[in-house]
């Protein structure tokens, strides 16, 4: 029964104890071994003694000490770590460091470390899973279609990069925070993208975990609006794919299937961060997503006011996928014809050719406007471009109608 009781611990409280072994030992290494010693030893010591009090305390305490003596038995070898292990011997660790507060800031500093612009995109990724999620390197590997020894060597790079260049550990000061919570949000939002576009639900349920823990911790109008976007794609999982595995697009969905729980979360929060005034491109996005929800379907769809949301988030956060984004919305509020001068507009500039929504958009433009062969070539190259399963079935069946 106390194993069972440790082994709920080691899932809900491991990523919390690592934080703060992280922040009082000052390394990675070090700490992910001295949070292995520590659930050991509650195994061996607590069927006997009980419970403690305060658990995470307990294995905060466990790990320090752990390590401690590792280092002692390491320092016969290497006088630098017997220092290292005086000086940490030495160090007051009295019952203020282990109390829930600052428990809960150091995930906060840990989500930062792991995410600061020094690393490069890929190894803040595969660092936040790893440390701040709590998931494997084959996981990892897995989710993001990449090999198991690329993503180690991805996290001891940044591991190292923090250590040499002395990345601090802490939560930024206010001047620096909306530059360092950009770097933040969008780690968490590529992982959640990743999650959704290769329907890894598992993936994106870590990036929900992770925003909550964001919004809890600093709720920031960004962090909310992100968390409240993910939600809101969320709700339609189940309505994303076929009995096949078919990719169905939004227009096409049954929309009785969307969680209505999550939409109501999603849009709450969306109108708690658009009323603070200081929101950025998340919470736009975020608006976008709340009025698809409440819409009963395509056609019934408030397209003027999504196309005003998006010329306001062209002025936010400029960049050629917002342009198409709006290109398909000026598609279904004004026609195929008006939709597609602007994405040949983007093509034309030499923008998103590798992008394979671009083609996909222009091939379905096409198409309605009867322009068949252009469709074909379109949807080709979209098919060229992926490699995500359930898009190659939809495009493949594109290409059959076309040619049927």
């Amino acid at each position: 029964m106390l194993r069972s009781t440790i082994e709920e611990l080691y899932r809900s409280e491991s990523r919390r104890v690592l934080a703060t072994l992280i922040r009082l030992l000052g390394d990675f290494d070090l700490a992910e071994e001295a949070l292995q010693d520590a659930f050991a030893a509650a195994l061996a010591r607590w069927p006997e003694t009980g419970l403690p009090d305060n658990p995470r305390a307990w294995l905060v305490s466990a790990g320090r000490f752990k390590a401690i003596d590792q280092l002692r038995r390491r320092g016969r070898f290497d006088r630098s770590l017997a220092t290292l292990a005086e000086r940490l011997a030495e160090q007051d660790t009295g019952t203020p460091e282990l109390e829930d507060g600052t428990l809960e800031d150091d995930r906060l500093r840990l989500i930062f470390t792991c995410c600061h612009p020094a690393l490069r995109p890929d190894a803040r990724i595969a660092l936040t899973l790893r440390t701040v999620c709590g998931l494997t390197t084959e996981e990892i590997a897995g989710a993001f279609l990449t090999s198991t020894p690329a993503v180690a060597q991805r996290i001891v790079r940044a591991k190292s990069k923090i250590r040499d260049a002395g990345i601090p550990y802490q939560v930024p000061s206010r001047a620096e925070l909306p530059e360092r919570l950009d770097a933040v949000l969008h780690v968490v939002y590529l992982v959640f993208n990743e999650g959704y576009s290769a329907i890894r639900q598992d993936l994106s349920a870590e990036a929900i975990r992770l925003g909550r823990l964001l919004v809890e911790l600093l709720p920031e109008p960004e962090a909310v609006g992100l968390l409240a976007l993910m939600l809101l794609h969320e709700s339609r999982r189940s309505a994303r794919l076929g009995p096949d595995g078919t990719l169905i697009l939004l227009e096409d969905q049954d929309r009785s299937t969307w969680d209505r729980a999550r939409i109501r979360e999603g849009s709450a929060l969306v109108e708690h961060a658009l009323a603070s005034r200081r929101f950025g491109p998340f919470t736009l996005q975020a608006a976008i997503a709340a009025v698809h929800a409440e819409a009963t379907g395509a056609s019934a769809t408030d397209w003027a006011q999504i196309v005003g949301l998006y010329d306001v988030l062209l002025r936010v956060d400029p960049s050629p996928v917002v342009e198409l984004n709006r290109a398909a919305a000026i598609a279904m509020r004004d026609g195929p014809a008006s939709g597609l001068a602007l994405v040949d507009a983007i093509l034309a500039r030499g923008e998103l050719l590798d992008y394979r929504y671009a083609h996909a958009a222009r091939a379905d433009l096409c198409r309605r406007l009867g322009r068949t062969g252009e469709a074909l070539s379109a949807y080709r190259r979209a098919l060229e471009l992926t490699s995500h399963h359930s898009e190659r079935r939809f495009l493949e069946g594109r290409l059959a109608e076309l040619l049927g």
